[in-house]
């Protein structure tokens, strides 16, 4: 693929995963952020390779867009850094609609129902935003080249335009995943709360190795 500027919105594990594998890739990588400072070590482990902005600088500068922050800031964030920005992006949606709330049983709290998605929330914020939802159901560990002895995992990806989805498939294909679209936006119903079963082995077993992976006849 040809390679565009990616803007990394976000500073979490999330956020400097991705940022390392993009770099590794030879991709160019701003990361976006509300105290720059926080960044200072993770870019000099890393080279000083990595422009650090402002959450609106960063999606002026990325041609491609990673939202990777908490799902419950991820609506305020994404006016943070100006609709206008986004505006005919790819932008990968990384979030998830994990609530405040501690988990039941292992079970993680969701602040949105069966019906509805954080990315059809973040849709409706503008309809000229290419959302894709990737990297939702994985831990950070196991974003970028995944190790499960020579088994490639599943992502699961969704959202309304077809080019961007490309754009995704091609990344996650640089990244080692095996890519299922798995349609619209309204699929994100189904691919968010991938996360509760991707993180109930981690609460009851306190195993956090672990992947999907669809298998198909």
């Amino acid at each position: 693929m040809n390679k565009k500027k990616i803007g990394i919105i976000g500073s979490g594990a999330v956020a400097k995963s991705l940022a390392q594998g993009f770099i590794k890739n030879n991709f160019e990588v701003m990361m976006g952020t509300r105290d720059t400072s926080k960044l200072k070590d993770f870019n000099e482990q890393n080279g000083n390779t990595i422009k650090i902005g402002s959450f609106e600088e960063t999606a002026q500068y990325g041609e491609i867009i990673i939202l990777a922050v908490k799902g419950t800031k991820a609506k305020s964030v994404v006016e943070l850094a100006e609709i206008k920005n986004l505006n005919g992006k790819t932008v990968i949606d990384t979030t998830n609609p994990i609530a405040d709330a501690p988990p039941i049983n292992g079970v993680i709290q969701l602040f949105t129902g069966p019906n509805d998605s954080l990315m059809e929330q973040l849709q409706k914020l503008s309809a000229e935003i290419n959302f894709v939802k990737a990297f939702n159901c994985i831990g950070s560990a196991f974003m970028v080249n995944p190790d499960f002895g020579g088994i490639q995992p599943t992502m699961f990806i969704c959202g309304n335009n077809e080019n961007a989805k490309k754009e995704v498939t091609e990344i996650l294909s640089k990244f080692n995943w095996e890519t299922e679209d798995m349609g619209k936006v309204e699929s994100a119903r189904a691919i968010e709360p991938l996360v509760i079963l991707w993180c109930l082995p981690g609460f009851l077993r306190n195993q956090w190795s672990q992947a999907f992976k669809m298998l198909k006849k």
